[in-house]
């Protein structure tokens, strides 16, 4: 595993995009138009952007899987922050969903615990090169990482099916919400 370089982000993104193009939890967000897969790269772009400034892109060492993570305390209020979200709003959500998921997302915080965090917010595999070992491979190096930063990993998934695969590394769900679909809270200490 390495951090991405600013070259390698098409290929993050392209591998995200792939591997969150049917989530439940992407795709609330996502506007779901006709150009709902313009938008799901401009979300994935959106995630890379804030990650590279407010935590740490990783990629694969065969380019074929890609985690983000955010250091919530570390992200500050900045004009930059503001433009990136706006373009988000515009770009992926829409001005028409966008209440929705305001409403998504403050359920979302207020289930969360304020503190210092190894926050996994997306981890994928390109689809081709999924049930190869290359997602546990990824994991257990964020968890190394975690580790050496004393930090607990937080995460949310909405695809049940990963729940036992994240519970085989020591993860817990502590929290579940009913957002028209199960949205479940993990959490590991390191």
């Amino acid at each position: 595993m390495t951090k991405l370089q600013n070259k390698d982000t098409k290929q993050g993104v392209r591998i995200l995009a792939n591997a969150f193009e049917h989530n439940l939890s992407v795709n609330h967000i996502v506007k779901q138009d006709h150009l709902r897969s313009q938008r799901l790269i401009a979300l994935m772009n959106y995630t890379f952007k804030v990650c590279g400034a407010y935590g740490k892109v990783f990629i694969s060492a065969d380019g074929c899987a890609c985690a983000l993570v955010m250091l919530p305390d570390k992200k500050k209020v900045s004009m930059k922050m503001l433009f990136w979200d706006l373009k988000l709003i515009v770009n992926v959500i829409g001005i028409d969903h966008l209440f929705k998921v305001l409403k998504r997302e403050t359920l979302i915080r207020q289930s969360r615990p304020f503190m210092e965090m190894y926050y996994l917010w997306f981890i994928g595999v390109h689809p081709l090169a999924q049930h190869r070992g290359r997602g546990t491979e990824l994991l257990e190096a964020l968890i190394a990482d975690a580790r050496a930063m004393k930090r607990p990993i937080f995460l949310e998934t909405s695809v049940l099916k990963n729940v036992p695969w994240y519970e085989k590394f020591g993860f817990r769900i502590y929290h579940e919400i009913n957002l028209g679909y199960k949205l479940y809270f993990m959490k590991m200490d390191t």
